[in-house]
Parts: structure tokens; C-alpha cells; sequence
């Protein structure tokens, strides 16, 4: 079946119809998804109607280019035409959403078109219309690891063609939780993630910080920073694997902690834990001759090391709190060294004391089932503050003697810190230098990149 050619989507004359008109009904939406027409500068009911038209019509113009899509299409235009019909309110795409399937048809280069009320993560937290054009990346390496080794049906990387302004931001995913339905589905079947934002954003960052450090790093690595594909090829591999660990090992609780609320340590530890299976399984993979393997190490510590502790703001940063960890860990294992303002890393050593704190979070986890909840909590906290100081006005940090444990598990989170664990002084100066690099990869793209000298 054809895919529609290079970029057919996006070079569609009614794409740009189609972007246009949800650009206009945007700001017209309230924070769920609805137009007040009662709301001081309201439009017209007229003038919705003539966008929400020029909408359906640019989508049946472009279907014909993505037959695969059908049933999701006419499904699309059925709900545009009942949001209309109830009168604009909050929207209920869920019908669309069910028919959208695209993990059950994995092809590199396969294109899709997807128009829905959503917020997105990282990005536009209200349920307004977005419009993408994307396509997927599944080559034939990554499908048979897929199939014979990391089994995860639900997980379709992709890479932006075009997108309307909710994704001009730093989200990299595109997940069927953040629809506006009437109801949440019995199981969502995929999800899906933008691995070219991720390689240029990567890609971006590690050069800056590398730069910045003095850091000298091996060919194969610098190779990596420097080439936009291969960093592709790299994510999808690495994201693979970290998205089927969330239901896989010796869970404590619920691997995506849906619906509980827990300090972010928590959170923090599981994406750590996600993301260092990922490496000991790159290990395994570089052994066995996939030269991906050897790269997603690098990616993987590049990442954590340099860009998560520094990005976003330090209310309870799960993310940031992972790369903190993971740096100081290497740190007091000599794997890496800073010195005469010089980053050292003993990359043998690294790959070993990686693999060692893995293990320490899997041993975690394993002795967390005979736990009460309280108390892994309380092992959890104890293992991140051996290696980063927690905040000096901390109530966690002095022991349960200091909280009132007549409270519920999950009113005790009220008493931890936005920054329970404040960033140190090495990556309070890092974050100064790094500041401007990572504000400028808001809504990157591969295009967005140039080839860096290896």
C-alpha cells in the first residue's frame, strides 16, 4: 500500500487549509476544549462554523492520500460535525480516538494525519484542537528486536512532517490520554513518540555541554551528537525498550502509578529505573554486534547527565531528580571526575557502575513487595539521599519522627519540598551555561538541526 510519497501530507495545499483553520478556532477554546459564547470577545456561532467547515474539508481532501486512515477519518468528521450539533461544548472525540489504530499498522514511512482536542505534555496543558503530520519510523532492525525480543505492540515511534502551535513546544509525544472523550476506553492500544525531536534536542544540548565541559568524548559518540539519523535511530531503540519496562520486573505497585499519588522521588526512580534497564540491555546488545547498542549508552548517560537535571523548573522534578542521581552516583564511584573544570568520564567504568545502580533500584523494588507502603517510600528516599543532599528544611529528611503518621501515605506528600533535593553547586553553574540551548529547543525538529563536525 502506498504511503503517500515524501512528505504528502505536509505538501498538500489543504494541509495548509487545515492548519489554518484550527489556528483560528484555538484561541476560541476554553481550557476543556469548549467555546463560550458568552465570553466577552466571543465569536459568532457562524464564524466557528465556517473554520470547523474549512476543517472537515481539508481533511476529506487529504484522506484519499492515506487510505490505511479511513475509518479514523470519517470517524474525525463525524465528531467535528456532533461538536457542532451539541452546540460547541466540551468535546467528545472518543469515537475518532477508538478508530485511530496506528499501532496496529507499522510501517517505516507510513504517514498518518491526526486532528483531536487535546492537551499536550510538555507543551499545552488545555484541550484545544491540534493538527499533526507525521510519519512513522520502524526499520526492519527495530521490528525484529520488536518482535523477538522486546515485545511491545502498543509503542510506534514517529517523526513530525507539520504541526499546529500546541506542539510548537517542548512535548515529544503524542499519547490517546490527552484526548477529550466522554469516557476513559476499558485500554489504550499505543503510544506514540517523536523521536526526532528527541535526537535534535539531544543532539542540541549534549554539544553545548560538552563544549562547555571540556568533555572529550570517544568517535562513536561524537559521531552520535553529530548526525541527526543516527541519533533517530538511536531514540527509538532506547524508547522501546524503556516504555515496556514500565510493566515489566518486580513491581511494587502499579508501573505507571495511575491514579496514586506518591512523592516524586518515586516517579523519579521508576524513569531512572526504565531508562538504566534500557542501558543494561544496550550492553547486551553492543556484545552481540548492534552497533544501536553501544549508542543508546551513550545516549542514555548524555541525556540523564546533562540535560535532564537542568531542564524545567525544580518543583518536584522527577526527571531532573534521575539525572542528579545518576551523575552523583558515577561521581562517588570515580566513573566520572571534575576536575580543573574538566569532565572525565572512565567510559569501561561507567558502563559498570551504571549497571550497578540499576541493580540497586531493581533490589529496591524486589524488597519493596513485603513493604507497607510507608515504608518503601521511606527506602526509596533513603537511597536517593545517600547521594544527593536533600534540602536543609526537608521534614522527610529527618525520619518519620518528624511527620504525623496518623495521616494517610498520601496526604504526607503535602510535606514534601517543591525541590526536596536542590541541585548542586556543579549543576547550579551547568544550568547557567546551558540556559539559553535549552530554551531554544522549545518545538525543535529534525530540520531545526545542523550536521556538527565529528
Amino acid at each position: 500500500m502506498a504511503t503517500g510519497g515524501a512528505e504528502a501530507v505536509a505538501l498538500h495545499p489543504s494541509w495548509a487549509v487545515l492548519k489554518d483553520a484550527v489556528e483560528v478556532i484555538r484561541p476560541w477554546q476554553a481550557k476543556d476544549g469548549s467555546i463560550d459564547f458568552s465570553a466577552e470577545d466571543a465569536p459568532g456561532r457562524a464564524d466557528v462554523e465556517v473554520e470547523l467547515e474549512r476543517m472537515i474539508a481539508a481533511v476529506r481532501d487529504i484522506a484519499p492520500l492515506l487510505p490505511h486512515d479511513a475509518a479514523y477519518h470519517e470517524a474525525l468528521v463525524a465528531d467535528l460535525r456532533r461538536w457542532a450539533a451539541e452546540g460547541f461544548g466540551v468535546p467528545d472525540f472518543l469515537d475518532s480516538l477508538l478508530a485511530f489504530q496506528p499501532a496496529a499498522d507499522r510501517r517505516d514511512g507510513l504517514e498518518h494525519l491526526v486532528v483531536f482536542p487535546m492537551y499536550t505534555q510538555n507543551g499545552n496543558p488545555a484541550r484545544n484542537f491540534e493538527a499533526v503530520a507525521l510519519r512513522v519510523v520502524w526499520p526492519e532492525w527495530l521490528a525484529e528486536l520488536e518482535r523477538t525480543r522486546y515485545d511491545n505492540p502498543m509503542f510506534v515511534p514517529i517523526t513530525f512532517q507539520d504541526f499546529t502551535s500546541g506542539y510548537d513546544t517542548n512535548s515529544a509525544v503524542l499519547f490517546p490520554e490527552t484526548v477529550a472523550v466522554r469516557e476513559v476506553p476499558e485500554r489504550f492500544t499505543w503510544g506514540a513518540i517523536f523521536c526526532d525531536r528527541e535526537a535534535a534536542r539531544f543532539r542540541k544540548v549534549t554539544e553545548a555541554a560538552v563544549d562547555t565541559l571540556g568533555l572529550e568524548l570517544p568517535e562513536e559518540a561524537a559521531r552520535l551528537v553529530a548526525d541527526q539519523q543516527l541519533a533517530q535511530q538511536t531514540f527509538v531503540l532506547w524508547d522501546l525498550i524503556h516504555d515496556r519496562t514500565h510493566s515489566h520486573g518486580d513491581l511494587p505497585f502499579d508501573p505507571f502509578m495511575i491514579k496514586q499519588r506518591a512523592p516524586f522521588w518515586m516517579y523519579g526512580l521508576e524513569e531512572l529505573r526504565c531508562d538504566l534497564t534500557a542501558f543494561k540491555e544496550a550492553v547486551k546488545l553492543e556484545a552481540e554486534g548492534y552497533e544501536q547498542g553501544r549508542h543508546v549508552q551513550y545516549a542514555i548517560l548524555f541525556d540523564r547527565l546533562f540535560r535532564f537535571p537542568v531542564t524545567g523548573d525544580r518543583v518536584r522534578n522527577y526527571d531532573g531528580l534521575g539525572g542528579q542521581l545518576l551523575f552523583a552516583y558515577l561521581h562517588k564511584h570515580d566513573a566520572l571526575r571534575w576536575t580543573d573544570n574538566t569532565l572525565r568520564i572512565d567510559w569501561a567504568r561507567a558502563t559498570e557502575v551504571t549497571e550497578r545502580l540499576c541493580a540497586e533500584i531493581e533490589q529496591l523494588y524486589r524488597d519493596g513487595i513485603d513493604r507497607p507502603k510507608l515504608v518503601h517510600w521511606f527506602a526509596a528516599y533513603d537511597l536517593v539521599a545517600g547521594y544527593l543532599a536533600p534540602h536543609p528544611g526537608s521534614r522527610w529528611a529527618k525520619g518519620p519522627d518528624a511527620l504525623d503518621l496518623t495521616q494517610p501515605p498520601r496526604k504526607l506528600v503535602d510535606d514534601v519540598l517543591p525541590d526536596e533535593f536542590p541541585l548542586s553547586m556543579f549543576y547550579e553553574a551547568l544550568a547557567k551555561k546551558l540556559r539559553s540551548v535549552i530554551a531554544s529547543t522549545k518545538g525543535i525538529t529534525a530540520d531545526d538541526t545542523t550536521q556538527v563536525a565529528a
